[in-house]
């Protein structure tokens, strides 16, 4: 038992139960922006399920929650939507799906700011690991990544994911509607990808990519915040 204890890693345990917070908020985020933008577009099914909310356990998927934690990219619990309620249904369902993964750049943007802000205050580079200054830290940065993340993966054009609803708006109504009869199976697709051993090494590859290519765009942001107080 003891040679167990002994060969966790505990920094990698530590570096996830921090992520556990992050987690939470970019997910709960994500799902009341989609909730959000359906109710100010005529839709009220959010609203009324209690979706419009930030209480994380109305959003969380367990599947998805444990892929955010330990993957470092998941989902939630989708915010049912009823496209009836529309008036452009195609259009305004693209807009609905498109308002998670935005807000969640918007939400890596303000981490950011924050990042640079209190750099200097909390120690900088100097904060050791584990510190509370240490710990804050790692928080910011891990919403940062974790909401871009996010991001990135739901724009993926995979039904049930955001993207493929954007990719469906610009499809013919009767294409569509076929489409739709097999989002379903998507989610078996998008399993296959991220367990079958052959696939999942070359997409995580593409999403910590896509990630850190966006974390490097947005890093001006960080310098401003920074620039501000120094």
């Amino acid at each position: 038992m003891s040679s167990i204890i002994e060969n966790l890693n505990w920094s990698f345990l530590a570096s996830r139960l921090i992520s556990i917070i992050p987690v939470l908020f970019c997910l709960t985020v994500h799902e009341l922006a989609h909730g959000d933008a359906a109710y100010k577009l005529g839709d009220p099914t959010a609203k009324e399920l209690g979706r419009l909310t930030l209480n994380p356990i109305k959003h969380i998927d367990p599947l998805g929650l444990i892929m955010m934690i330990y993957a470092r990219f998941g989902w939630a619990k989708p915010v049912p939507v009823n496209m009836m309620n529309f008036k452009r249904p195609k259009r305004d369902m693209a807009i609905t799906a498109l308002a998670g993964p935005m807000s969640n750049i918007i939400l890596a943007a303000i981490a950011l700011f924050i990042f640079g802000l209190v750099y200097t205050p909390l120690g900088g580079g100097q904060a050791s690991q584990g510190s509370a200054a240490g710990v804050a830290f790692e928080m910011i940065q891990q919403t940062a990544f974790l909401s871009i993340a996010l991001a990135v993966f739901n724009m993926l054009p995979i039904p049930p994911l955001d993207g493929s609803k954007v990719l469906f708006s610009i499809v013919s109504d009767n294409v569509y509607n076929k489409l739709m009869q097999y989002e379903r199976y998507g989610m078996i697709l998008l399993m296959l990808i991220l367990f079958v051993p052959y696939t999942s090494p070359y997409f995580s590859s593409f999403i910590y990519t896509a990630v850190g290519t966006i974390l490097d765009g947005l890093y001006f942001i960080a310098r401003a915040a920074f620039d501000l107080v120094n």
